[in-house]
């Protein structure tokens, strides 16, 4: 659809209860809704879009994330032990740290280790299971919803009192922006991702196999068989890795090198440097909806993640039992461990600096 944003203006975002967590805390939903009908549902609990409405060839609107009707799914004890981040905004690090571990300006820090034998997402409690301080409001480019968090000197392991700011905006243009801005008052190490897990044909299809994915990035960061990166950029060229031209998401999935149980969890080099302004990372594309999703970033990589880890011992919106490959996360972020690769895009914020990054999906169909 093209943007008509003289026709009206979007309205700011509704927030309802969405639930109680177990500390007591009042945690809300808020609905933004563009000037075409699109509807996004985000909670002030881990920042985390909850649902994602969008249409199909042929008009209909359909959810496009993973998620759960009530906050009673996010902090549920199979959903805690599991862990899949349905949705979070990811920090102080997303991705892994090898055995949590860092050295800062000479000085060593210790991460929790909650993904045996590595950090990761930031810890045992990250921001995706933080509670967030939500601002509704509206810009000439659509609804927005101003997330802010407080992340406190020696949080989960990590120096520096870090301030945090996402503004989620739902633009007129059909595309759900993600707008991030820090700053910290000691040396740092940051990488702030977004988890969602999309399905263009969520409560059709039980999996995501059939969508086509293209990634426009050349080489790709391979892994031990505890998903650190060895060090290497390897060329995605004669391997499955290669998604320059488009290919199903499981025509080549058991081949992936060192999976297991088997499938995609890994970052893509899109840039050997932070970009200037967004540019297109990926495209995919659903034949049965002709949904179309374009991720537009500024950031370096992209971790694509196939949802092999999923058991289907979750079930989500309307009663559905999440299994294996039921989503597909495209996480723009810096890569793994780059705290203990030097020669990997530098992830370290210092007083004074200000990080700011913008990544977009972008909706539409081919009929």
């Amino acid at each position: 659809m093209a943007a008509d944003s003289t026709t009206r203006q979007a309205a700011a975002p509704v927030a309802t209860p969405f639930g109680k967590t177990k500390e007591g805390a009042e945690i809300q939903l808020f609905t933004l809704q563009n000037t075409h009908g699109l509807k996004a549902t985000i909670t002030n609990f881990g920042g985390t879009l909850t649902s994602l409405l969008v249409p199909d060839k042929s008009g209909k609107l359909g959810d496009v994330v993973l998620g759960f009707d009530d906050l009673a799914g996010y902090t549920s004890d199979v959903f805690v032990k599991e862990n899949p981040y349905f949705g979070a905004l990811i920090g102080r690090y997303g991705n892994r740290i090898a055995k949590g571990k860092f050295t800062l300006d000479g000085k060593p820090y210790q991460l929790p280790i909650n993904n045996a034998p590595n950090s990761l997402h930031g810890g045992t409690i990250g921001y995706n299971r933080r509670v967030w301080t939500a601002q509704p409001g509206t810009s000439a480019d659509g609804p927005t919803l101003t997330l802010t968090y407080h992340s406190p000197d020696g949080e989960e392991g990590y120096p520096g009192n870090l301030n945090v700011q996402v503004v989620y905006t739902l633009t007129n243009a059909d595309a759900l922006r993600l707008d991030y801005t820090a700053t910290t008052d000691k040396p740092t190490v940051l990488n702030l991702t977004n988890h969602s897990y999309f399905n263009l044909n969520y409560g059709q299809a039980p999996d995501i196999l059939g969508h086509e994915l293209t990634l426009h990035a050349e080489r790709f960061t391979p892994v031990d068989n505890t998903l650190i990166p060895t060090g290497q950029l390897q060329a995605v060229a004669g391997t499955p890795m290669d998604f320059r031209q488009p290919h199903t998401i499981g025509e080549r999935i058991k081949q992936v090198p060192g999976a297991a149980p088997g499938g995609y969890d890994h970052n893509w080099v899109l840039a050997d440097n932070m970009r200037s302004a967004p540019a297109l990372a990926a495209t995919v594309y659903e034949p049965t909806t002709g949904r179309t999703m374009d991720v537009y970033t500024d950031q370096p990589g992209v971790q694509f993640y196939s949802g092999n880890f999923l058991k289907g011992n979750l079930k989500g919106k309307g009663g559905v039992a999440y299994g294996p490959h039921a989503g597909f996360c495209l996480e723009t972020q810096h890569f793994p461990d780059s705290p203990n690769q030097p020669q990997f895009p530098s992830t370290v914020l210092r007083p004074g600096e200000t990080f700011h990054s913008t990544t977009e999906y972008r909706f539409g169909v081919r009929k």
